[in-house]
């Protein structure tokens, strides 16, 4: 009986031990969400009512195209589930061959105008998040070695980009767009074509992050604790991977918020001039561009629909850039 009765008390104890710490880390868990609660970011993020409804918009759009397979009703590049004489179907009607409702109408071919947002979108929103992080990590990368190397390496990263900075970002999209398509064999291009858009787009985009991320890193490696890394025999790449970059990542993050907005409207830019996705697989530029051809025909909600879409798309996401600019910029606070 003692023995039981010793295990019991040995249970009970682990039990109430298990209970401490539990209350113990409670506290603990409670306070770091406080933290972040009232931390300067999202006190701006909860007083801002326009970010508010940036974010709900980008974060609908976002899961939207996401989705796009499940929330579609319909597979519009599908040729088989294709009706024709479903084309040109007004808002809010029903079709002629299928019978089926169509709450945004229909195209030329009979596709379901909401579908084809949908999947449009996931395509521009997939080619303007690669490619900005295309161009985030050229950029990152080449500043940060001009601001640590100095020099003629420097100098040459520098030259680069201000002559690049002359010209417009679509004229150089458009050039390295038809270089890389010139150089894709025939065969291949329609199937390269995204990858070659990405590049173009990113190759554009990479100057403004290298000419923020080496002044950056020329400021930061004049402070001890590079020096110190540097009396201790770390290597350059180490300086910078560890100890440089971690404090220009702020700068990037706003700059790359900013910029997907820029490279969206670039895909659709060059979509819409023929030179961008293929019509196998459209984007929303691709989209605005056919309903163009049909807006004084009177079939206006092929244009309108994917251009309200594109346009609530980059708004939401350069209202967040800016609010990230102005919360992480720390002479507004």
């Amino acid at each position: 009986m003692s023995k039981i009765a010793t295990k019991a008390t040995d249970v009970a104890d682990g039990v109430a031990g298990t209970s401490m710490d539990t209350v113990e880390l409670t506290p603990g868990i409670a306070a770091r969400l406080g933290s972040i609660w009232s931390s300067d970011i999202v006190w701006s993020f909860r007083h801002s009512p326009v970010t508010i409804v940036a974010a709900l918009v980008f974060t609908s759009l976002l899961l939207a195209a996401v989705f796009a397979p499940w929330i579609s009703p319909y597979t519009p590049f599908d040729p088989a589930s294709l009706n024709l004489m479903d084309g040109f179907t007004p808002p809010m009607s029903t079709g002629m061959g299928s019978g089926a409702m169509y709450w945004l109408g229909t195209d030329d071919q009979g596709r379901d105008v909401f579908s084809t947002i949908l999947y449009g979108m996931r395509l521009s929103l997939f080619i303007g998040i690669a490619a900005v992080a295309f161009a985030a990590v050229v950029g990152v990368t080449l500043g940060l070695i001009a601001g640590y190397t100095g020099g003629w390496v420097d100098a040459l990263i520098m030259r680069i980009a201000d002559i690049q900075l002359t010209f417009p970002s679509i004229m150089v999209a458009l050039l390295i767009f038809g270089i890389a398509r010139g150089l894709t064999p025939p065969e291949l291009r329609d199937q390269m074509a995204i990858w070659v858009l990405i590049l173009s787009i990113g190759l554009s985009e990479w100057v403004q992050f290298a000419r923020t991320v080496r002044g950056s890193a020329m400021v930061e490696v004049k402070k001890d604790y590079v020096q110190a890394a540097r009396l201790l025999g770390r290597k350059p790449h180490h300086i910078l991977r560890k100890h440089i970059l971690p404090n220009v990542l702020g700068p990037v993050s706003v700059i790359a918020t900013i910029y997907l907005a820029l490279a969206i409207i670039t895909e659709a830019t060059l979509s819409f001039l023929g030179v961008g996705a293929p019509p196998t697989s459209p984007s929303l530029g691709t989209l605005i561009s056919i309903g163009q051809d049909y807006l004084f025909s009177g079939e206006w909600w092929i244009l309108l629909f994917p251009s309200l879409t594109l346009l609530a798309l980059a708004l939401s996401v350069n209202l967040l850039g800016d609010w990230l600019r102005d919360a992480l910029n720390p002479k507004l606070q």
